[in-house]
C-alpha cells in the first residue's frame, strides 16, 4: 500500500513498508547494492569537486563526504565478508537514471551546478529513508544496528547539498526547484517495481 504522507526527510512518497520484508530475504543482493551505492556516492562527490572546486564551500563540504562514503563502501564490503557473502557486480541504477532525466538542459554553469547538487540531495534523502526502514524493521538485530549507524551518519548529507545549492543561486529559486524534484521523484517511485535487491 502506498502512503502519500511526507517522510521526515520531506519526501512526498514514503517507501512501501513491504520493501523491508522483501529486502531481508535477499541480504547478499541488498548489501551488494548498498556497497555500490556508497562507491557511486564517493565518485559523484569527486566529480563535483573536480568540476566546481572554484565554488566556495564545494571542496570544504564535499571532501569529507567523499572520505565518509568511501569508508562506508569498505564497511559494507567487510559486512559481506563477515557473512560469507560475495559482492555482486554493479547494476544499472534505474532510479538514478530517471532522476538525471529530470535535469534541465541548456542552462548556465551555476544552474547546472544546482541541478547536480539537488539530484545528489535527492539520492541521499531516499537512501537515508530506506536505511531508516531497515534499522527499524529488519529482523536481523546486527543489521538493525548497522543501518541505524548508516542512517545517522548520512542524515545530514542531503541537507548539506541543498545548502550548497543555496550558496550558488537564490534560496527561493533553489527551494522551488527542490519542490519540483520532490514531486517528480514521487512519480518515479510510483512507476518503479518494488524490489528488495536494491537500495533504490
Amino acid at each position: 500500500m502506498e502512503t502519500h504522507q511526507k517522510t521526515k526527510l520531506g519526501l512526498v512518497l514514503a517507501t512501501d513498508p513491504r520493501w523491508v520484508n522483501i529486502a531481508e530475504m535477499q541480504i547478499e543482493d541488498i548489501l551488494s547494492d548498498h556497497a555500490w551505492c556508497e562507491q557511486k556516492a564517493a565518485t559523484t562527490g569527486i566529480s563535483l569537486i573536480v568540476k566546481y572546486a572554484y565554488q566556495p564551500g564545494i571542496v570544504e563540504e564535499v571532501t569529507p563526504i567523499v572520505a565518509e562514503e568511501w569508508g562506508h563502501f569498505r564497511r559494507v564490503l567487510k559486512e559481506l565478508n563477515k557473512r560469507g557473502l560475495k559482492l555482486a557486480p554493479p547494476r544499472k541504477d534505474e532510479y538514478v537514471k530517471k532522476l538525471f532525466a529530470l535535469e534541465k538542459m541548456g542552462l548556465d554553469s551555476k544552474h547546472v551546478m544546482v541541478e547536480k547538487l539537488l539530484i545528489s540531495a535527492m539520492i541521499e534523502a531516499r537512501s537515508c529513508e530506506r536505511f531508516r526502514l531497515l534499522s527499524l524493521h529488519i529482523q536481523d538485530d546486527d543489521l538493525k544496528v548497522f543501518y541505524r549507524e548508516f542512517m545517522e551518519s548520512e542524515a545530514g548529507h542531503y541537507h548539506m547539498f541543498i545548502q550548497l545549492a543555496k550558496s550558488v543561486l537564490p534560496a527561493e529559486y533553489v527551494q522551488n526547484r527542490w519542490n519540483e524534484f520532490l514531486i517528480s521523484e514521487a512519480e518515479i517511485m510510483k512507476s518503479m517495481e518494488l524490489r528488495g535487491d536494491r537500495i533504490h
